[in-house]
């Protein structure tokens, strides 16, 4: 058990981007913040859009795998999937409970309380002997609070409405056992053999659930096939899987963090696609997003933080 705390203090510890690594956190988060505002426009099942964004995710990142990065399934032996499994599972079950959340509280309530994911890694990597600098607690907590004032919370005093609340909430625990768990298989395999197992864990799950509530997977219309192909390049090929390819150097708490500008970037693309209008909040609560990044970044050292627990 020591053992496990200590290469999970490793693997999820916070460490300062590169160079590099904020180049792709940026491609990341243009890709993601596309994700709702498409999916908006989609007629097609949400849970058909989970399946096929995942499934052909897994798919494209194939041949990638058995020819540019053949050479990283050399020794690996089944046990190594099993953080991969993990992950996928967590990816489903976020699914699961975020999306039927939009329909039973307001969406500003159901994505201020899935944003709150990094708050859930952070917490995690405490538990495991990851000793967090008090600047990036703050940068959590005012990126987080941030998203709340762009989301404009909306409260409701429902039952149904407590219920979506609550999914909500679990949608975005499950988010960061997505993310915590992708650190781990990351540490033992390539970007591309974690997302094509990760992914099609996903597609599987979410494929059973779709039979289990009778909904539909195909007989959509082409232009949600269009919706759903830009979804699939923008949010899941180069959003997550450029995400994942950072989690090893920068941490899962890092890229939960970062995620968060997801909500003004997507509040922008909504300005312009959608023609909605930002709340009054948008612009102070982008400004605490970033301001929260910002500080969390500057916080957290080029090297890991692990420490020995107290």
């Amino acid at each position: 058990m020591i053992e496990d705390r200590s290469g999970a203090a490793s693997s999820w510890a916070v460490q300062r981007p590169g160079g590099r690594d904020v180049a792709l956190m940026g491609v990341a988060v243009l890709g993601v913040s596309m994700s709702g505002p498409l999916t908006a426009l989609v007629a097609a099942p949400v849970l058909a859009v989970a399946f096929w964004r995942n499934a052909v995710g897994a798919a494209v990142l194939l041949p990638v795998l058995l020819t540019r990065e053949r050479a990283s399934l050399q020794g690996l032996a089944l046990r190594d999937l099993g953080s991969s499994v993990v992950a996928g599972l967590f990816l489903a079950a976020h699914f699961a409970a975020w999306l039927p959340s939009l329909t039973m509280t307001t969406v500003a309530a159901s994505t201020a309380l899935v944003t709150t994911t990094p708050i859930w890694t952070a917490l995690a990597a405490r538990f495991v002997g990851v000793r967090l600098p008090a600047p990036v607690w703050w940068g959590l907590v005012l990126a987080v609070a941030g998203a709340g004032l762009i989301a404009g919370v909306d409260v409701s005093v429902s039952l149904e409405a407590l219920a979506g609340d609550g999914l909500a909430l679990l949608g975005a625990i499950f988010a960061g056992g997505y993310v915590l768990a992708g650190a781990r298989a990351r540490e033992r395999l390539s970007t591309s053999a974690y997302a094509v197992v990760a992914y099609s864990v996903c597609a599987v799950v979410v494929a059973l659930g779709a039979v289990l509530a009778d909904v539909p997977l195909g007989g959509l219309s082409g232009r949600d096939w269009l919706l759903i192909a830009g979804i699939t390049v923008c949010a899941q090929l180069l959003g997550h899987t450029l995400l994942n390819l950072v989690l090893s150097t920068v941490g899962p708490t890092m890229v939960s963090l970062v995620i968060l500008l997801e909500v003004p970037g997507a509040t922008l693309v909504a300005l312009v696609l959608l023609q909605q209008a930002p709340p009054l909040l948008a612009l102070p609560g982008m400004l605490a997003v970033v301001a929260g990044v910002a500080l969390v970044v500057r916080g957290s050292r080029p090297t890991t933080l692990v420490e020995p627990a107290t």
